[in-house]
């Protein structure tokens, strides 16, 4: 049975995260470019639904396992700054992107683990949950990165946070959706956004190994930084010029 469970955790955390930003290039095509409600706009946001849960599963095991933490928050606040300019120019709006709301995340890891004082560390992390409103994947990524550290490695509590991600992305998309579509495509779509959080935690569940890339670790590191970014700021130019 054990041999089964093994055989089948065939991905690397640095092959789910590869996916991982190419899901999120699909969503944001999809709300750059294509037009709501069909079809392709819909399939494409729905895998890209995928990623945040991911990078906020992977941001508490990075944090857990990091050689530097100080190194780690840094690259994390560079990335916050270099990424700004890229966000509002290919989405059009004044709101701070998600590395901006990582790097919120990675300030509430610290205060859960050095902060001994407890009212003040809940104090502290309802501040920086409250100030992820300004980022991009507001509240949910502080409550997933919040939901997982708790968790640690039990399977139950790990299942409790995609729940509470699914039934919540699920109503908030779905409040959305019903006052664009009929109550039966609203609920459609509502589901169909919350498959790729469900494929995230099938994905790391049963098939992910734990392990890094045998190869080519910090190529990846910095890749997953740069991506980000650049994938923005190419989407921007390319939707400038039509």
């Amino acid at each position: 049975m054990n041999k089964e469970r093994t055989s089948c955790r065939i991905l690397n955390r640095d092959a789910i995260k590869y996916f991982a930003m190419f899901a999120m290039l699909l969503n944001h095509i999809a709300n750059v470019f294509l037009t709501p409600g069909t079809l392709l706009a819909e399939l494409f946001l729905d895998i890209g639904y995928f990623t945040a849960i991911t990078m906020c599963y992977f941001m508490v095991e990075g944090y857990r396992y990091t050689r530097s933490k100080k190194k780690y928050g840094m690259r994390l606040f560079l990335f916050a700054l270099l990424s700004q300019f890229p966000f509002s120019f290919a989405f059009h709006h004044g709101g701070l992107s998600m590395i901006y709301t990582l790097f919120v995340c990675f300030l509430i890891l610290v205060v859960r683990e050095k902060i001994e004082n407890k009212a003040l560390r809940n104090l502290l992390v309802v501040f920086l949950v409250l100030a992820t409103a300004v980022g991009d994947w507001p509240f949910f990524a502080a409550v997933f990165v919040i939901m997982f550290d708790i968790a640690g490695d039990d399977t139950k509590k790990f299942w409790q946070t995609y729940l509470v991600g699914i039934i919540g992305f699920g109503l908030l998309n779905f409040m959305s959706y019903v006052t664009q579509f009929s109550v039966i495509k609203a609920v459609v779509c509502a589901a169909g956004a919350c498959l790729g959080m469900l494929a995230s935690g099938l994905t790391i569940r049963y098939l992910y190994n734990g392990k890094r890339a045998a190869h080519g670790q910090n190529i990846s590191k910095w890749f997953f930084y740069i991506f980000y970014p650049a994938h923005l700021l190419v989407l921007g130019m390319i939707d400038t010029m039509t």
